[in-house]
C-alpha cells in the first residue's frame, strides 16, 4: 500500500518529533538562535491571525495549535538549559535579551522578567481560562435554543434546507471549540509556570555549575548566570506571552463580519457627541488644574474637531443612505419580475391574521413554531412519514383573528380563535354549564364556548377540557395533516424512505426495487397505507411483503391489502384495546358476493361496477349501522372477509369520511370482537 504524504503532514511531523527531540538531545547554540528566532514568528502569525479572524471558527484548530506551540517551546527550554549549565553559553539570542532587555542592569532585568511573568499568569492567563470556562458552559447551554432556532427558522421558509444544515454544523463545531478550549487554556497556565520553575533552576543550578567546575566567584558566576537566565526566560516567555494573548482574543472575540481593528475603532470612535465631551474634559482639565496643559489642552482639541468632523460626516452619509435606498426601491419596482419563483408550491401553509401574529413571534412569548416544530416529529413517529416543511405566513387580507391551512397552495381548512381567551369544551359530563361566547372546535367540529382566563380555572373544575389558542391551531394543524398527509408522500420521500433502510437491508432492496416494483408504485402502496391511517414506520415488513406478492401482481390495491394483512398486529393495536371486547359491525354473505360479482378487471386496475340503486340501499343499511356503534361512543368499524374489503371501502368512503374498513386476516387471534349489527340490503 502506498501512502502519499503532503508538505503540511510533513512540517507538522517534523515540528512536532524535533520539540521532541530537544528533550534528548543536545543542539549547538548557533542552531538554538535560529530555532528561538522561529518560535518567536510562530508566536506573532497565531497572535495576527487571531486577531484578525472574523470568526473564532476561523481557527478551529487553535487547541490543538497550542498544545503544539507549547511542548515546541518546553522543549527549546529544556536545550536552552543544557547549554547554560554545561557550557555557560547558550547563544547569541539568549545573551541578546538577557543584555538589552534589562539595560545591562541586572536588577532591572530581573523586575522585568517578574513583570512580564506576573502579567502572563495572573492577567492574561486567568481571564483566558475563566472565559473559555464560562463561554464553554453557556455555548453548550444555548445549544438546545440555537437548534430550535434553526427549526423555527427552516419552518416559516427564512432559510433552506441546506442553509439549516450549515447552521446545525457551525453550531456544533462552535461546541466542540469552545469545550476543547476550556481545556486548553490549562496548557498557557501550565507553560507560564513551567517557564517559572525552568528559570529558578537555571539560575540556582547555573551558579553552582560556575562555581564548582568553572572556577568562577560567587559574584562572578550571578553575574553571569544571572544574565544568561533572563535572556533564556525572556526568549521564551515572550513568545509565550504573545500566545496567551492570542488565547485571551480567541476566547473574548464575538462573532462578526468585519475585522477586529475595524469593529474596535469603529465602536469607539462613532459616536461624535462622546469625542466632543472628552476633548472638552480634556481642555478644562488643562486649563484648571496643574496637569501638563501643552499635552491636555492640544488632545482635547484634537477630540472635538475629529467629533465635529465625524458628525458632518454622518449626516452626508444618512443623506446617501437615503437616496441609495430610494433608488433601489425605484430600480426593484423597474426590474422584470422573476415568475419562475411564483410557480413554487409549498406542500403545507398555514396563514393566519395580523391578530395571531404574536402567537408565532418567540419574541412576544409565543410558540407556534416549537408546536410546528413537535408536529412533524409526532406525525413521523406516529405514521412513519416525514411531514415537508411548513411554512408559516402572516396574511393582512384575513380577519385578525382568522387562520387557514393550504395543501400544495389550495386551502382545504380554516379557523378562528380569539386572543387572550380558551376554549371551553364539554366532554358530556359536566353538570353546571359556564357562560361564554359559543363557538365550535375547529379540528372535529364540537360545539365549545371561549372564555377568559379569570374563567379558567372553574372551568377545569368543574370538568372542561379547556385550551389555549396555540394548542387549537396545533391540534388542527396536525388533523389535517394526518388527512392529507397520503398526497404529500412525494416520489422522492419515498426514495429518501428507501435509502434509510437500504444499508442494513441491501438485499430486501436490491431484490424490490426496480427488478420487482419501481419507486412510484411503492409510493402508492405507501399513500393507500397512510390515507387509511396506517404507520409505514415498519418498512422492512411492508417491503418483504411487496418482494412476496409482486411477482404475482403489480396492482397496488391488491398489494396494499397484502401488506395490511402482513401489519396486523399493529391494526389490531390501533383499533382493537387489548383485554377488552371490541364492538363492531359485519357485512352480510350476500352483498359481499354482489359487490365481488360487480368488479371489473382492467389493464389500469380494478373497478367496482355497481347499480345506484343498490348502492344507495347498500349505504343506508350500513349508516343505519354505523348509527349504533355511534350512539355507543364506538368508532365506525365493519368487519369483512379479505377480498371485499377493498372494494367496499372504496364504495363507502364517499358517504361516511370516518368509516373504518377492516378485514378478517387483518385482526389477531387474540382479539374480541362483537357485532351490533350487519350490513344487508
Amino acid at each position: 500500500m502506498k501512502i502519499s504524504l503532503k508538505k503540511t503532514d510533513l512540517f507538522v511531523g517534523i515540528y512536532l518529533l524535533s520539540a521532541v527531540m530537544f528533550f534528548i538531545i543536545s543542539i549547538p547554540s548557533w542552531l538554538l538562535d535560529f530555532l528561538l528566532a522561529f518560535n518567536l514568528s510562530v508566536a506573532l502569525i497565531v497572535l495576527f491571525n487571531a486577531l484578525f479572524a472574523k470568526e473564532v471558527l476561523d481557527m478551529a484548530s487553535y487547541p490543538t495549535i497550542l498544545l503544539f506551540t507549547t511542548i515546541f517551546r518546553i522543549g527549546l527550554n529544556v536545550s536552552s538549559t543544557k547549554l547554560i549549565l554545561r557550557d555557560g553559553d547558550a547563544g547569541k539570542v539568549v545573551l541578546t535579551f538577557g543584555q538589552f532587555v534589562g539595560g545591562g542592569n541586572l536588577v532591572i532585568g530581573i523586575i522585568i522578567f517578574i513583570i512580564i511573568i506576573i502579567i502572563q499568569f495572573i492577567v492574561i492567563n486567568k481571564g483566558s481560562e475563566r472565559v473559555a470556562e464560562v463561554t464553554a458552559r453557556f455555548t453548550l447551554d444555548a445549544m438546545a435554543g440555537k437548534q430550535m432556532a434553526i427549526d423555527s427558522d427552516l419552518n416559516t421558509g427564512a432559510i433552506t434546507d441546506k442553509e439549516a444544515a450549515e447552521k446545525r454544523k457551525k453550531l456544533q463545531q462552535e461546541n466542540a471549540f469552545f469545550g476543547s478550549m476550556d481545556g486548553a487554556t490549562k496548557y498557557v497556565k501550565g507553560d507560564a509556570t513551567a517557564g517559572l520553575i525552568i528559570t529558578g533552576i537555571n539560575l540556582v543550578g547555573g551558579i553552582v555549575m560556575g562555581m564548582l567546575y568553572s572556577g568562577l566567584t560567587v559574584n562572578e558566576a550571578l553575574n553571569k548566570y544571572t544574565i544568561l537566565t533572563i535572556g533564556d526566560g525572556l526568549s521564551s516567555q515572550i513568545p509565550s506571552l504573545l500566545i496567551s494573548l492570542a488565547t485571551g482574543i480567541l476566547v473574548t472575540k464575538a462573532s462578526s463580519d468585519g475585522e477586529l481593528g475595524d469593529e474596535i475603532v469603529g465602536q469607539l470612535f462613532s459616536i461624535d457627541k462622546v469625542l466632543m465631551m472628552v476633548g472638552a474634559a480634556l481642555v478644562v482639565m488643562g486649563l484648571f488644574t496643574p496637569l501638563p496643559n501643552y499635552i491636555y489642552i492640544p488632545l482635547g482639541i484634537a477630540l472635538i474637531v475629529v467629533g465635529r468632523r465625524l458628525k458632518k460626516r454622518t449626516g452626508v452619509e444618512a443623506i446617501e443612505e437615503e437616496v441609495e435606498e430610494s433608488e433601489a426601491e425605484a430600480q426593484e419596482i423597474r426590474k422584470p419580475e422573476n415568475v419562475v419563483n411564483l410557480l413554487n408550491v409549498d406542500p403545507i401553509e398555514l396563514e393566519f391574521g395580523y391578530g395571531i401574529i404574536p402567537l408565532a413571534d418567540v419574541n412576544q412569548g409565543g410558540d407556534l413554531l416549537d408546536r410546528v416544530v413537535m408536529i412533524r416529529r409526532q406525525v413521523a413517529l406516529e405514521l412513519g412519514a416525514v411531514v415537508p416543511i411548513i411554512r408559516l405566513r402572516d396574511n393582512i387580507q384575513l380577519n385578525p383573528n382568522q387562520y387557514i391551512i393550504k395543501i400544495k397552495g389550495i386551502q382545504v381548512s380554516d379557523g378562528e380563535i380569539l386572543f387572550d381567551h380558551y376554549m371551553a369544551m364539554n366532554p358530556g359530563y359536566v353538570e353546571e354549564e359556564i357562560t361564554g361566547i359559543p363557538t365550535f372546535e375547529p379540528s372535529f367540529h364540537l360545539p365549545a364556548i371561549w372564555i377568559t382566563e379569570s374563567q379558567r380555572e372553574r372551568a377545569e373544575s368543574l370538568g372542561y377540557t379547556v385550551v389555549d389558542p396555540p394548542s387549537i391551531i396545533a391540534t388542527h394543524l396536525t388533523e389535517i395533516i394526518r388527512q392529507h398527509i397520503s398526497e404529500l408522500l412525494t416520489r422522492q420521500d419515498v426514495s429518501n424512505l428507501i435509502n434509510n433502510i437500504k444499508d442494513n437491508n441491501q438485499a430486501l432492496i436490491d431484490e424490490l426495487v426496480p427488478k420487482l416494483l419501481g419507486i412510484g408504485e411503492i409510493q402508492k402502496v405507501l399513500q393507500n397505507l397512510l390515507s387509511e391511517g396506517i404507520s409505514i414506520r415498519d418498512l422492512v415488513t411492508i417491503f418483504e411483503t411487496l418482494a412476496d406478492h409482486a411477482s404475482v401482481t403489480r396492482d397496488t390495491d391488491i398489494l396494499t391489502e397484502y401488506v395490511r394483512q402482513s401489519l396486523k398486529r399493529a391494526i389490531s393495536g390501533k383499533y382493537f384495546p387489548s383485554n377488552e371486547t371490541t364492538s363492531v359491525v359485519t357485512l352480510d354473505p350476500n352483498i359481499e358476493q354482489e359487490i365481488m360479482s360487480s368488479v371489473k378487471n382492467t389493464e389500469q386496475g380494478s373497478y367496482l361496477s355497481l347499480d345506484p340503486e343498490r348502492t344507495k340501499k347498500i349505504m343506508a343499511s350500513t349508516g343505519s349501522e354505523l348509527k349504533k356503534l355511534e350512539d355507543m361512543g364506538k368508532n365506525p368499524i365493519v368487519i369483512t372477509s379479505p377480498i371485499v374489503r377493498l372494494y367496499f371501502k372504496k364504495l363507502a368512503v364517499d358517504y361516511y369520511k370516518d368509516i373504518i374498513v377492516i378485514s378478517y386476516n387483518e385482526v389477531e387471534s387474540n382479539v374480541e370482537l362483537q357485532s351490533v349489527g350487519m350490513v344487508t340490503a
